[in-house]
C-alpha cells in the first residue's frame, strides 16, 4: 500500500464551511477511485488545515486512479466550488513500516 497525506491550507475560517462542501459534493465521487482513511482538521502547525489520507495499491495505481478522477465530469463541475476556499495545497507519498498496523 501507498498513502498519500493531502494538506488543504484554507482561508482562515473557512474549513467548516470547506470540510462541509467537500462530504457533500466531493466525497462520493474521490471516493469512487481512492480509499479515505481518515480526515482531519490541524489543531497546530499551519492553521486552518484541513488532512485527508487516502489510501491506493501503490503510486502506479495512484496515478491511473487519480487519471480516472482528473477525466469524470462530475468531479470537473465539483472542482471550482473547491478553488475559493483554497490558499495551499499539498501532496505527501507514505509508504508502511514493517510494524505499521496500516499496510
Amino acid at each position: 500500500m501507498i498513502y498519500e497525506m493531502r494538506t488543504y491550507q484554507v482561508q482562515p475560517g473557512k474549513a467548516v464551511e470547506f470540510l462541509k462542501l467537500y462530504q457533500e459534493q466531493g466525497l462520493h465521487i474521490i471516493s469512487r477511485y481512492a480509499k479515505l482513511v481518515g480526515c482531519w482538521t490541524k489543531e497546530s502547525g499551519v492553521l486552518n488545515s484541513v488532512v485527508f489520507v487516502w489510501a491506493y495499491d501503490d503510486l502506479g495505481h495512484r496515478g491511473i486512479q487519480r487519471g480516472k478522477l482528473g477525466q469524470d465530469a462530475e468531479w470537473g463541475a465539483f472542482v471550482p466550488s473547491m478553488l475559493p476556499y483554497l490558499v495551499h495545497q499539498e501532496s505527501v507519498f507514505l509508504t508502511p513500516t514493517a510494524f505499521s498496523p496500516l499496510k
